[in-house]
């Protein structure tokens, strides 16, 4: 573990890698990188081949920077972490930004970083339209490397810490993930591939049920318990788009089940004529 020698934070504090995954995103890195540099001692940034400026301009702003052929977001994220010089890593990614607050907390808790088995959960808040929505989520991002690995998964990769360990600090990570319509549906297609690969390759079962109930009972959980209907016409295509996400990941796992059942039964009936060959050879 980090002897107690962080720059920042005073004596006795423990040294922190902000640790960035990036792919062509030069307007918005940069915020998310200063707003680590009150409590973070480096910035690690892993760009998976950029063509615009990201890598110039992080190395601009003193970031350690690795270009790396984009691997998947699990393996890209790990490829980071192992790539940190310090134990406790903080994930952030290009299109987030630590509040003032948040950095303050991150700051203080630095000196009683002493349980390497501790993580800890940021309340993450979206846009859409220009507006800040008013239901976000935990998620764990700062945590000891040495203790917790990073869950390999096609996506929504995240540390694999149980949630006995994981302590919410106080702060907002602010997701500025909205850059338009056109990108949000073509980030959703990949996200949804992405869901529907992972459901399938670890053998879950298709459900009409899933393609049935989820979409609508997502739209009422967004709309109306999370309060989306106070945010006007942004909050209702949120709560749009996540039907359409639930309704492509269920539809977009059946077309994968069927697809493969399709190829068995092509492979068996190709089989069966050379089985029928082989025994009419035999009696001849």
């Amino acid at each position: 573990m980090d002897s107690v020698t962080s720059v920042l934070g005073g004596p006795g504090s423990y040294p922190i890698s902000a640790v960035i995954i990036a792919q062509d995103d030069e307007i918005r890195i940069a915020k998310a990188i200063q707003s680590c540099r009150l409590f973070a001692d480096e910035v690690v940034v892993i760009d998976g081949g950029s063509k615009d400026g990201t890598v110039e301009l992080s190395e601009s702003l003193n970031c350690r920077v690795f270009v790396n052929p984009w691997p998947g977001y699990a393996k890209q994220r790990e490829f980071g972490v192992e790539r940190a010089v310090h134990d406790w890593v903080f994930l952030i990614d290009t299109d987030e930004i630590v509040s003032d607050e948040l950095a303050a907390n991150i700051l203080k808790q630095k000196k009683v970083l002493t349980d390497p088995t501790a993580a800890y959960a940021i309340y993450r808040i979206g846009d859409f339209l220009g507006r800040w929505l008013n239901h976000g989520e935990y998620l764990v991002r700062l945590y000891n490397r040495k203790q917790y690995g990073i869950l390999n998964s096609l996506v929504h990769e995240r540390p694999e810490v149980s949630e006995e360990r994981t302590v919410r600090l106080n702060g907002t990570l602010w997701h500025q993930g909205f850059r338009s319509v056109n990108d949000h549906v073509m980030r959703f297609n990949k996200y949804t591939d992405l869901e529907a690969q992972s459901a399938y390759l670890s053998g879950k079962p298709f459900r009409l049920s899933r393609l049935l109930v989820r979409p609508p009972a997502r739209f009422v959980q967004q709309y109306f318990v999370h309060g989306l209907f106070k945010k006007g016409i942004a909050g209702f295509a949120v709560a749009v788009f996540w039907v359409m996400y639930e309704f492509m990941v269920g539809f977009k796992h059946y077309e994968l089940n069927h697809s493969a059942k399709l190829a068995q039964h092509n492979a068996e009936g190709q089989a069966e004529p050379e089985k029928k060959g082989e025994r009419s050879y035999a009696v001849q």
